[in-house]
């Protein structure tokens, strides 16, 4: 059996445990894959313009991938400026604004709706200038492949009104030994259906471009992902494309910042992908075609209803990290909510409280249990006294007073262990949510995506996080753990300055439900202590 301090010491290691998952998991992100992250895109962008005037470079030799077959080299990549004067097509839909290029690519994809705008007032645009653009071709013939970067496309219209019906636009690029053809059908809600085709059985690998550049910040994964047939996931981070990898019988591929997404997608016909590393190892991909293929996209928003239109599987172009099964139920319960009570930030209080509902058994049974343990502390000390020479006995008058009171020293630390899961994966649905941008609150809340301008929620999410600490009866003795402790709001307060509002009021609210319930357990130990003197 244990001895009392090994049984106080695992207590407190284990309090400990938990807090430094969240302060560590925080920091983490906030400290050091931020500048990471930062410091990536800038390398990236120096090299970009280096290359910017130059022609695309072509390799000599073709990758042979695991699965024998060609695959594009990422030398080959154009990543020329266009400018205005090489738009050859405008696309308009009730949602957005598609530039084609005169290579035939998508150049730039402009979101419409009011509430799509950046912090300069200017409606969203998607990607960078000199980025791997969505649509690019690359032949597989090394000589087809340089034409094509050398012959413009031919639209057969400048202009394309997509935004009450769905309309048809065919580009064509003449090549000396084929003609590459993309027929394209553009509905009014941004999405399209395209045929690609090229004569003389030429082959080509086609892509759906670098993600898009709006939001890549620490807070969600950004990169690849791809569904297979099986099912399965497979995202690649941006960062951590090392080598190609190949998938056979993808049914959607994406590539994708926090709130957005460039998305192609076929689930009658599965495509054959490569994944290949740029110079930064981020994830870039080219679907596989022997002259013909077929497929749909999507350039847009990740909003839930949106994808789940298109068709339920696309749902999982988002990416919750390591807790998506609780994720993603949890993001169709908030939908439900919303849908009743017609506001986001009320949303979030209600579910708050349904979460605190649920896992009331498991906190008052750790309240409970601490409460327990703070009336036995004189006694414990007494034994740990009594028996300080004697190990074995100390250990074995310490569990029979655990049996005669009915406490148990891991009791409050557990039920705190079973909720992490959850409070990462309503972080990770809070974090994601696209729906939140432009969701109004209250007063100075205009935006539930952004941090809240005036640091309102953050301080009273402190201050709260303050009272619940006081309030929370504690059998720690150790004088550094009780100010590491004593820390923790004014450190979460800190970290919390920066997060969407949404989150903090999350937090926020559920400190205030955790105080209500300490209080009434307190209440209730203290009524009871006063019946027995």
């Amino acid at each position: 059996m244990n001895n009392l301090n090994q049984n106080n010491g695992m207590q407190k290691r284990m309090i400990i445990m938990t807090i430094v998952v969240f302060v560590f998991f925080i920091a983490y992100e906030f400290l050091v894959l931020k500048p990471q992250q930062e410091a990536k895109m800038a390398q990236a962008k120096i090299e970009q313009e280096q290359k910017q005037n130059s022609a695309p470079e072509v390799s000599t030799s073709q990758v042979v991938a695991e699965n024998s077959v060609n695959t594009p080299n990422v030398d080959t990549i154009s990543s020329k400026n266009v400018s205005n004067s090489q738009i050859v097509s405008v696309i308009k839909t009730a949602k957005n604004i598609i530039e084609i290029d005169n290579l035939g690519r998508v150049a730039q994809v402009t979101l419409t709706e009011e509430k799509y705008k950046d912090e300069n007032g200017a409606q969203i645009k998607l990607f960078e200038a000199n980025q791997l653009k969505p649509l690019e071709v690359r032949f597989a013939d090394i000589n087809v492949n340089e034409e094509a970067f050398k012959i413009n496309v031919l639209p057969s219209s400048s202009s394309i009104d997509a935004t009450q019906e769905k309309q048809e636009l065919v580009l064509t690029q003449t090549l000396t030994n084929t003609v590459l053809t993309k027929k394209f059908t553009i509905y009014p809600d941004g999405h399209y259906d395209l045929t690609v085709s090229s004569t003389n059985d030429k082959a080509f690998f086609i892509s759906n471009g670098f993600r898009p550049n709006v939001l890549v910040d620490m807070y969600a994964v950004h990169g690849f992902i791809t569904k297979l047939n099986d099912d399965s996931l497979t995202t690649i981070e941006d960062g951590g494309s090392k080598k190609n990898e190949n998938f056979v019988g993808s049914k959607f591929i994406s590539n994708f910042d926090r709130y957005y997404a460039t998305v192609i997608y076929n689930f009658e016909k599965s495509l054959q992908v490569t994944v290949m590393p740029d110079d930064s190892n981020n994830p870039q991909a080219f679907i596989h075609s022997s002259g013909n293929t077929t497929f749909s996209g999507y350039i847009g928003p990740k909003n839930h209803r949106v994808l789940e239109s298109l068709n339920p599987e696309l749902i999982d172009v988002i990416d919750y990290g390591w807790f998506t099964f609780i994720a993603k139920p949890m993001f169709v319960l908030l939908q439900f909510l919303q849908s009743y009570i017609g506001n986001w930030g009320w949303t979030i209080v209600a579910l708050t409280i349904l979460v605190k509902l649920v896992l009331y058994p498991l906190s008052y049974k750790g309240m409970v249990s601490m409460q327990k343990l703070k009336d036995l502390a004189p006694k414990m000390k007494e034994i740990q006294l009594k028996y300080k020479d004697d190990k074995q006995k100390q250990s074995m008058h310490m569990m029979e007073l655990y049996k005669k009171h009915g406490a148990n020293p891991m009791g409050g630390c557990l039920p705190l262990l079973l909720q992490i899961p959850i409070f990462f994966a309503i972080y990770r649905v809070l974090i994601n949510a696209i729906e939140l941008k432009g969701a109004e609150w209250i007063f100075w809340i205009h935006d539930l995506a952004a941090m809240d301008p005036f640091f309102v929620l953050p301080i009273l999410m402190g201050a709260t996080m303050y009272i619940q600490q006081k309030i929370t009866p504690t059998t720690v003795q150790d004088e550094l753990q009780k100010k590491i402790f004593q820390l923790l709001p004014i450190i979460f307060t800190f970290f919390f300055l920066w997060f969407p509002a949404g989150l903090t009021l999350y937090w926020f609210v559920n400190n205030l439900f955790t105080i209500g319930q300490q209080y009434v357990i307190n209440k209730t130990f203290e009524r009871k202590r006063a019946e027995h003197k």
